[in-house]
């Protein structure tokens, strides 16, 4: 608890007096003796009478004290502060997605997964989706909306673009314009794919160096074993040869100013995304906010009761005589 004006606490001072002066230093009065008693049968009671109602004074005096004195509750809240983190998450959609070298599932449902938990790290950031094959688009533009993004997330499906191959200039293109519209000091791109460029009128070196004029980073990584891997056709599985373009995949990174990454089964991509998260850390600021709640009431109302009782007592049941 605080008080507001606590030099009115030192008014107790007059309290401590007042209980030592009629309390613990009383005169002894003289006496006289008397052959019979009755007289002062009465005598204990006026006692008990003005202890009581100076009992009652002390505590209504005390209360008045605490209640002048403000006492106050302080209620911190919190306002988060964000350096301005703002990040796109680029997930190729195209058919060979569907391989299940990550077993039991395929490319694309660990990519999501991983992808949920990474979202969830990263709280106070803004967070947006790309999703690419033959053609790219905006999923979800960045948002602060985690759980709405997370569901649109769990929506990204082999063929939602309606076309196949890997068009990954368009991509990073499709995240620099969203990216380039922002005043956020750092902002990233994530880019998952498991094939080469072989769609679309943009190259990816280019699209890079104009992502890293506009101070775009473009983290890569390549997803899936390497040689040859299991793919689902109808009921059955055809081996097929993996063509991801590690050497182009680096080049990006490393014209952004950012890493690449290979991530051929689930853990080691799980371990990409943390080192990712370590690499561009939140830059997060708290400041706090004290809002102090009155308890005057709380102490006035039990001394205005006190007060109104000592009157009771005074003048109605113990009525004082001259």
């Amino acid at each position: 608890m605080h008080f507001a004006y606590p030099y009115i606490l030192l008014l107790f001072l007059f309290i401590v007096y007042f209980i030592y002066k009629y309390f613990f230093n009383k005169k002894t009065s003289s006496y006289i003796a008397y052959s019979n008693i009755k007289p002062l049968a009465n005598k204990t009671n006026i006692l008990n009478r003005d202890n009581i109602i100076n009992l009652l004074r002390i505590l209504t005096l005390s209360l008045i004290i605490i209640a002048f004195s403000r006492p106050q509750i302080a209620n911190k809240t919190e306002e988060v502060l964000t350096e301005g983190y703002e990040i796109i998450l680029c997930i190729d959609t195209s058919s060979s997605m569907l391989a299940e070298d990550f077993k039991p599932n395929n490319r694309l449902f660990v990519a999501k997964k991983v992808a949920e938990d990474f979202i969830n790290k990263r709280t106070h950031d803004r967070i947006g989706l790309v999703v690419f094959s033959k053609i790219a688009f905006t999923q979800v533009p960045l948002t602060t909306d985690h759980l709405a993004l997370l569901g649109l997330l769990g929506k990204v499906e082999i063929g939602m673009t309606q076309t196949d191959g890997t068009a990954i200039g368009n991509a990073i293109a499709i995240c620099t314009r969203r990216l380039q519209k922002t005043e956020a000091k750092s902002k990233i791109a994530i880019l998952v794919t498991d094939g080469a460029n072989n769609k679309g009128k943009i190259d990816p070196i280019t699209a890079a160096k104009a992502a890293a004029a506009l101070n775009v980073k473009i983290y890569t990584i390549g997803i899936g074993a390497t040689g040859v891997i299991p793919y689902p056709v109808g009921d059955r599985y055809v081996n097929i040869q993996s063509d991801l373009d590690e050497e182009m995949l680096d080049e990006i990174a490393d014209t952004t100013k950012a890493q690449y990454f290979r991530a051929t089964d689930k853990k080691s991509l799980e371990e990409i995304y943390n080192i990712i998260n370590k690499l561009e850390p939140s830059k997060i600021k708290i400041k706090e906010h004290l809002e102090y709640q009155e308890l005057f009431i709380y102490f006035l109302i039990p001394a205005l009761i006190l007060f109104i009782l000592e009157l009771l007592l005074t003048t109605i049941l113990w009525i004082k005589i001259p």
